[in-house]
């Protein structure tokens, strides 16, 4: 794929969705790094229904910290992995507390150093909350990016590096977003939806469907 079709296609996801952002409900970065760090392996939607009665009653490092592990858990249960993200949860609100003043800290070190945090939350977080230009690959962005052949590579880390170097400087705020948007409801994993999608024709997929 070379760069022309990269920019059309990235013009076109803009067109049709000018400001994208993340389908986990939050109002600060503290709300945003608890959403993501739950939401591994599970959906936003489950994410949401848990976080819309946990943060009325607790919505900072303090507030769930004073919740305790099992008072956590009574919020978050309906969630994959509840038992061990609820530990790493407040392990990290205890770190923010001690080593941070209960911020949550615009550094990328310093957030992989939280419990419970790897390199694609980090990303998410500088992202979404900063509004750093990181790009977080997740299996939709995996998916598309190798799917479509726009930014190939083995693994999540190979398609950031080449979704880092291919996308123009423009673009790179709002890039995972719309690519993770475009493999949640049109490129989707088991049968893609490619009648109805905005990039079918720049797209290099082989299999395409209709």
């Amino acid at each position: 794929m070379n760069k022309e079709k990269r920019r059309e296609i990235l013009e076109r996801l803009r067109a049709d969705n000018p400001e994208p952002t993340t389908e986990l409900n939050f109002s600060t970065p503290f709300e945003l790094l608890v959403a993501v760090t739950l939401s591994a392996q599970a959906t936003d939607v489950g994410v949401n229904k848990a976080t819309d009665k946990l943060f009325p009653v607790a919505n900072t490092p303090q507030a769930i910290w004073d919740l305790g592990v099992e008072g956590l858990k009574e919020y978050i249960k309906t969630i994959g992995l509840f038992n061990t993200k609820a530990e790493n949860v407040i392990k990290a609100c205890r770190m923010l507390l001690d080593k941070h003043n209960g911020e949550v800290p615009e550094n990328r070190e310093a957030l992989e150093a939280l419990p419970g945090v790897g390199r694609k939350t980090a990303n998410v977080v500088l992202n979404t909350a900063f509004g750093w230009p990181t790009i977080a690959v997740d299996t939709h962005i995996y998916r598309v990016s190798n799917r479509t052949k726009f930014a190939m590579g083995k693994n999540v880390d190979q398609v950031e590096q080449k979704l880092l170097k291919v996308v123009p400087a423009e673009f790179k705020v709002d890039v995972h977003h719309w690519l993770i948007l475009h493999g949640r409801y049109t490129c989707v994993a088991r049968k893609p939806r490619c009648g109805s999608c905005i990039i079918e024709d720049l797209c290099e997929f082989k299999d395409k469907v209709e």
